[in-house]
């Protein structure tokens, strides 16, 4: 049955290389985002618990919002979502260290099994960060139209509380997950050229 399978795909993949590649990007990246959401609520847990709820983090203004306050690209406010706040450096923190964690795994999992490229690691590394930086401060950036209305949504509208706050969690990390699939796509098929 397996080798079926795999005869199967071999054939597809010579006829359809271009669509078998997205097909395996579009499964490595679910499998990267199921990880995500896993990741993120235990950080955020233990970030939690160091007390780093209570320290503000709120950097990068561009703006205002509609109500006239500041609009920033990182805009975790001192204390807990639960209380009004917005997780502040504890929140900001879950989701950066498993970003980097994300897509560190993913770097490696792309360049060898999607894109099979052969191309020099440290160049593609370095292409590689400056697109991941570049994609979450963008991605960062819009979750201040998406964030406070999930969670609202869920906590308070669906009187979930904890629990609509653990789910509201797992859809920003989706959201997050869904702009870099497909900003990163294009880009990945330039950062891992296969080299003759």
């Amino acid at each position: 049955m397996v080798e079926k399978i795999k005869t199967g795909w071999g054939r597809f993949a010579g006829k359809h290389s271009e669509i078998a590649q997205f097909l395996v990007f579009f499964l490595v990246s679910n499998g990267i985002t199921v990880l995500q959401i896993i990741m993120m609520p235990v950080f955020r847990g233990l970030l939690e618990g160091a007390g780093l709820v209570e320290m503000n983090f709120q950097v990068l203004p561009v703006g205002t919002n509609l109500d006239g306050s500041t609009y920033y690209v990182f805009n975790y406010a001192a204390g807990a979502l639960s209380a009004g706040g917005g997780g502040g450096f504890a929140y900001f923190l879950a989701v950066q260290i498993t970003m980097a964690i994300a897509q560190t795994i993913n770097f490696f999992v792309q360049r060898k099994v999607t894109f099979k490229s052969n191309a020099n690691i440290a160049r593609a590394a370095v292409w590689y960060v400056i697109a991941y930086i570049i994609i979450s401060i963008s991605a960062a950036a819009l979750q201040g139209l998406y964030k406070a209305p999930i969670y609202t949504l869920f906590m308070e509208t669906m009187g979930m509380g904890g629990a609509g706050e653990r789910i509201a969690d797992g859809i920003t990390m989706v959201v997050n997950c869904v702009i870099s699939f497909w900003v990163f796509y294009p880009i990945l098929k330039i950062i891992f050229k296969e080299e003759k």
